[in-house]
């Protein structure tokens, strides 16, 4: 049985067995065992054994995955995930990701596997798959397109170190003003960082999401502003 909500500035319909954290989860899962350990992903020095590996230890051991983005604790993480993959073989670490995170971990909370990793589950799972030649964009299901977008908002804390203005532009739904935007049109910008001068990122809820999280150059997106800003926007230092 199904309601229909508010989720963010779009009314979305919720199944209540649905979890897209769930099903990224299980993708991401089969997509692993099919690739095996040594293959590239989008992220920098890892490939997939190191990339499972992480997820493994962030959900069982929290306080190992505490440097995963760098800072005093970056080396005890790093130390942490090379001796995890040294204990366990890659179809171990495949199967216990998988299985989801233990009893006792925070994770196992009730409705935190969906608030915490819909957006980690789904970037990963992206990482791997545009880490091979010859991919394509997934169409994504319509609710996870929506959550991806209402997220975006968090975005915020990450591209705060931005050397420019950023805003978030959605072109997969009906923009304001159009015919096919109807009576009361969705509002379908967001404001990531209020500053001049402006650079609009345009795409959809995944490609946006992917491009804030630094997977610039697999993200497909469009860069609108002045020359001066967008090669400042471009220029990836600034998000180190």
């Amino acid at each position: 049985m199904a309601d229909t909500g508010q989720h963010g500035p779009y009314p979305v319909t919720y199944h209540h067995r649905m979890s897209y954290a769930r099903d990224e989860r299980a993708a991401l899962s089969d997509l692993l065992v099919e690739t095996g350990p040594a293959e590239p992903t989008l992220c920098e020095g890892w490939n997939t054994v190191d990339l499972v590996a992480h997820l493994v230890l962030r959900e069982n051991r929290p306080d190992a995955a505490a440097g995963v983005m760098g800072g005093p604790l970056a080396g005890y993480t790093r130390r942490a995930q090379r001796k995890l993959i040294g204990r366990a073989s890659f179809g171990e670490l495949v199967s216990k990701f998988r299985a989801g995170p233990p009893r006792l971990s925070p994770f196992s909370l009730p409705g935190l596997d969906e608030r915490a990793n819909v957006v980690e589950f789904f970037t990963h799972h992206e990482d791997v798959r545009r880490g091979r030649p010859g991919w394509e964009p997934r169409k994504l299901d319509a609710g996870l397109a929506d959550e991806l977008w209402a997220r975006l908002r968090l975005a915020r804390l990450m591209l705060r170190k931005a050397p420019v203005g950023i805003e978030f532009a959605r072109d997969d739904r009906a923009q304001p003003g159009t015919a096919a935007a109807g009576g009361d049109a969705p509002r379908v910008r967001i404001t990531a960082r209020a500053r001049t001068p402006l650079v609009t990122v345009t795409g959809t809820p995944a490609e946006l999401t992917l491009w804030a999280l630094g997977r610039t150059s697999a993200a497909q997106v469009r860069l609108d502003g002045s020359e001066a800003a967008v090669r400042a926007l471009t220029d990836t230092r600034w998000r180190h």
